[in-house]
C-alpha cells in the first residue's frame, strides 16, 4: 500500500537588529599565494582528438544518435598516412571523439609537459583504456598552436557490464593524461622592466593596501595600491624583475579574511567563516509530519442488485506536530554559538541552510551569503 509523507519544519525569528562593528579576521599567508604577476596570465588551450584501443565502448558511427564525426576523424587520419577507405563502411566502437584542455604556465618552456584533460564529445560510454592520439593544443583567440598531447588515458573508475545490467564507479567520459602534453612553444609574456603590477586573486581595498604596506617595510617607498586589485612595485635597477619578485614572494602579509557563508544546497554543505556576526536573534523549530495513506478494499454489490464486485481505495490522513523548540541568540553571537544553539535544536543540515537564508532575508545575518 502506498504511503506518503511530507515533512514540513517552521523557523521564525523574532529580535532586533542592532548597528555593530564586526571584528575582521586576520590570517598570515605568502604574498605568492595572494597575487598573480601583471602580464604573466596563464593560457587555457583547447584541442580535438581521438582517444583509440577502446573496449567497443567508443562512439557509436551509425544511427540517429551516432557520431559521423568520429568516423569521418578516424578517415582523415587514414588519409594521412596513406591510406584511403570509405567512411560509410568504417565502425567506430573501438575510437570516441574527444575535446583536450590545458592550461599552460606563462613561464613554461619548449619541452616541458603539462597535465590534459580528456572529455568524451560523442556518445561514448567510457573512455577507461584508451589512448589519445597526438593532438594539437592552441589558444583560441591567436589560433597558435602551444602544446601536442598524446598518452594512454586515466579515468579512475570501474565499468562492469553482464546480463544486460551494468554499473560504474565515477564518470567514466573524462579522464586525464598526466604529463601528456609537450609544450612547443612558449607563452608570449609582456612584462614590464619599470613597475611590476601585482593583480589581487581576491580583490580587497584593505588587503591591498596591507600588501603595499608589507613591501614598503622590505623595499621603502617602492609599492602603492592603486586600487583594490592592483599594487603597483617599482623595479629596482640592481636586481631586476626576478630579484624582486624572488624577494617578495616570501614575505608574510596579514590579510584581511571576509565574513561569508557559502551554502551548497545540492549537497547540503554549509562552510562558514568564525568571523560572520549574528545579531540577537530567536531561533524557532518544529516539526509538523502529515501522512497520507491508501488502503485497499472491496465494494460489493446489494443482494440480488444488478451489479459486480470491484475493488476501490480508502484513504487516511494523520498528522503529528512535534512541540515548537526555541533558543535566542545574544547580539553579535558567533558562527560557533550558532552551530551549537542549532545542534542543539536537532537540525539537519537541510534546515540549517534554510536557517542561513531565512537570517540574511531577516537582516540578523552580518556577512556575505553565496549559495553555490
Amino acid at each position: 500500500m502506498p504511503r506518503f509523507l511530507l515533512l514540513l519544519f517552521f523557523v521564525g525569528f523574532v529580535g532586533s537588529v542592532h548597528a555593530q562593528d564586526v571584528g575582521s579576521a586576520l590570517a598570515s599567508a605568502r604574498l605568492k599565494d595572494l597575487v598573480v604577476l601583471e602580464g604573466a596570465a596563464p593560457v587555457q588551450l583547447v584541442g580535438y582528438g581521438l582517444v583509440v584501443g577502446l573496449d567497443r565502448t567508443g562512439d557509436r558511427a551509425r544511427g540517429s544518435s551516432g557520431a559521423p564525426y568520429t568516423v569521418q576523424g578516424i578517415a582523415n587520419m587514414l588519409q594521412r598516412f596513406g591510406i584511403a577507405v570509405d567512411p560509410a563502411r568504417l565502425g567506430a566502437r573501438n575510437a570516441a571523439a574527444v575535446m583536450v584542455t590545458a592550461t599552460l604556465d606563462p613561464f613554461s618552456g619548449p619541452g616541458s609537459r603539462l597535465d590534459v584533460t580528456v572529455s568524451a564529445l560523442g556518445d561514448a560510454r567510457s573512455l577507461a583504456g584508451g589512448v589519445l592520439l597526438q593532438t594539437p593544443l592552441l589558444d583560441p583567440l591567436s589560433n597558435t598552436v602551444f602544446s601536442v598531447a598524446q598518452g594512454p588515458v586515466s579515468t579512475g573508475t570501474l565499468l562492469a557490464a553482464s546480463g544486460g545490467t551494468s554499473t560504474r564507479t565515477g564518470p567514466t567520459n573524462t579522464g586525464r593524461v598526466p604529463g601528456g602534453g609537450l609544450i612547443t612553444a612558449a607563452s608570449p609574456l609582456s612584462l614590464s622592466t619599470d613597475t611590476a603590477g601585482l593583480f589581487l586573486r581576491n580583490p580587497d581595498f584593505t588587503n591591498a593596501a596591507k600588501i603595499a604596506e608589507t613591501i614598503n617595510g622590505r623595499f621603502p617607498g617602492a609599492a602603492t595600491a592603486v586600487h583594490a586589485g592592483l599594487v603597483n612595485v617599482a623595479i629596482p635597477p640592481d636586481g631586476g624583475l626576478t630579484g624582486l619578485m624572488a624577494a617578495l614572494e616570501a614575505l608574510e602579509v596579514e590579510v584581511d579574511v571576509p565574513a561569508r557563508i557559502v551554502i551548497n544546497e545540492r549537497t547540503g554543505t554549509v562552510v562558514a567563516g568564525g568571523e560572520v556576526r549574528i545579531s540577537e536573534v530567536m531561533i524557532t523549530y518544529g516539526g509538523l509530519v502529515i501522512s497520507t495513506q491508501q488502503d485497499l478494499a472491496v465494494s460489493q454489490p446489494n443482494p440480488l442488485a444488478n451489479g459486480q464486485t470491484v475493488a476501490t481505495t480508502v484513504g487516511s490522513t494523520d498528522i503529528d506536530q512535534a512541540p515548537a523548540r526555541s533558543v535566542v541568540l545574544p547580539s553579535n553571537a558567533d558562527v560557533s554559538q550558532l552551530a551549537a544553539a542549532l545542534n542543539d535544536l536537532g537540525m539537519t543540515s537541510r534546515d540549517v541552510i534554510a536557517v542561513f537564508q531565512a537570517l540574511s532575508r531577516a537582516g540578523a545575518l552580518q556577512g556575505e551569503l553565496v549559495i553555490l
